[in-house]
């Protein structure tokens, strides 16, 4: 939960509900529509605009599925079933208790919630060999409008398409996924590599990696973390950071690296070779004598506030462009900011945009995250952070994807419009945030939502509306 969510002038949920069981959750809905109360869903709370937990619909509840956490696993069929207050620490972990050759590829962060991440795509560092998590999902529980428990069979492939990256608290409740497993090496391989500013032409380096990740074999996923650091000499310098999985061993690895992007200069004793569940601890920035028992670590305490923002890239950006976004970075204090770049391509490039309401697939050279965090917790310090990540979000307009301009709906972002509160919406107002979280999918998504929501009990700020919603 972002500090600026936890603020006296917030929104405070009626009542926080902690369901132990389905029934729970069942008397909950019935209840909340009963008396004209919102719901919020909670699996994680990782949630950048907070609306797994901040309505500005009043009344509203939250519930909060911590103790759905249970989760299966089943070596012999490559199986796994999570229920969704599970944070994907625990997933890994629970997956390498049984196989340290089986995995599931979703995002970095240990602590994220599954509920969410999944619900929203899934995007991590094996997407390139094995695409999203949702790629990977074959059954699901889902507890609808109407109370019922739901699976696959019962809820229709329509709905079972659209809970698969189409947004939370939107469809209904899912309490459960079933996850099919992939397979993964004994050994992989990863590597840190720093560069900045001051030691070489960071610019064309940059620029070299967006004509390389094209020629990535689909075992090496790469991103670039981009930040300012405070040099020795007393300068503010800019950090880039290479940072890689590989499936594979070192010896692989070089060859192919020295083949498609020999100007950053990897060498031997750069990489480090481990088991694919202690390369989810090296990307965590944790020590490599870390116990993996932290990735059972339910504790989440952040004392910062932040803003998020997202962008697609189909075309390499120019050197001068990226000059720009340099001369942007040193307007803003140290650390105060990152910008990550993550490479697509590989199986992404395989799976039709339609297959799930993720639509951003064949075409997409990278992703672009940008984040920006503050201290202080004050109106003047939150404007001029959301005022500078806005504004270099503008300016890389003419350098991102177009009609429309893509957006992830994990790294959700409110600038992007929002619904009506009391409900209802004009079909253009959400189709600009809609076409850009989900491109063509969008009306199929409206369709789902009619025909399972009409009365669009399950809602947020930015929700798929049903056409009973409309006004024009």
């Amino acid at each position: 939960m972002l500090f600026r969510y936890n603020t006296s002038i917030t929104p405070k949920p009626l009542a926080i509900i902690t369901p132990l069981k389905k029934s729970h959750i069942q008397a909950a809905i019935s209840c909340s529509k009963k008396h004209g109360i919102q719901i919020r869903v909670r699996s994680g709370g990782h949630d950048y605009e907070g609306l797994s937990y901040v309505s500005s619909i009043v009344p509203y509840v939250v519930i909060d599925l911590v103790n759905f956490r249970n989760i299966t696993v089943d070596v012999p069929t490559k199986t796994a079933w999570v229920e969704a207050g599970a944070q994907l620490g625990e997933v890994y972990y629970r997956i390498a208790e049984k196989s340290r050759t089986l995995a599931f590829p979703a995002g970095v962060c240990h602590t994220v919630g599954v509920g969410g991440h999944f619900s929203g795509g899934g995007s991590g560092m094996m997407m390139r060999k094995h695409g999203l998590s949702v790629d990977h999902i074959i059954d699901a529980q889902l507890i609808d409008v109407k109370g019922r428990i739901l699976d696959r069979k019962s809820m229709g492939e329509d709905l079972f398409w659209a809970i698969r990256g189409g947004g939370g608290n939107t469809f209904g409740v899912v309490i459960a996924w079933k996850l099919s497993l992939v397979k993964v090496p004994a050994t992989v391989s990863v590597f840190n590599v720093t560069r900045t500013s001051l030691e070489q032409n960071l610019t064309k380096l940059v620029h070299r990696w967006q004509y390389a990740v094209s020629k990535f074999h689909e075992d090496l996923f790469s991103r670039i973390f981009i930040e300012t650091v405070n040099s020795t000499n007393g300068e503010i310098a800019i950090r880039t950071t290479f940072t890689s999985l590989f499936l594979g061993d070192v010896d692989r690895l070089l060859p192919i690296m020295q083949e498609t992007f020999p100007e950053l200069g990897l060498m031997k004793q750069d990489c480090v070779e481990m088991s694919w569940i202690e390369s989810v601890i090296f990307f965590a920035e944790l020590p490599l004598n870390t116990s993996l028992d932290v990735l059972l670590d339910k504790t989440l305490e952040i004392t910062i506030s932040g803003k998020g923002k997202s962008d697609y890239v189909n075309e390499p950006i120019p050197g001068i462009a990226l000059e720009g976004i340099w001369k942007r970075l040193y307007q803003v204090d140290v650390q105060s900011f990152q910008l990550q770049f993550s490479s697509y391509g590989g199986r992404m490039n395989e799976i039709s945009e339609s297959s799930t309401p993720f639509p951003h697939r064949a075409g997409t050279l990278f992703q672009i995250q940008y984040l920006v965090f503050w201290v202080e917790d004050d109106i003047r310090t939150f404007e001029l952070y959301v005022n500078w990540i806005r504004s270099l979000y503008s300016y890389m307009a003419p350098y991102v994807s177009k009609n429309p301009r893509g957006a992830y709906i994990n790294y959700r972002d409110l600038d992007l419009g929002v619904n009506n509160p009391n409900g209802s919406t004009s079909y253009k107002q959400a189709s600009v945030w809609g076409a850009k979280y989900f491109g063509r999918n969008f009306d199929k998504l409206v369709q789902v939502k009619t025909a399972v929501d009409p009365d669009n009990f399950f809602r947020n700020e930015q929700s798929v509306p049903p056409i009973s919603s409309w006004v024009m």
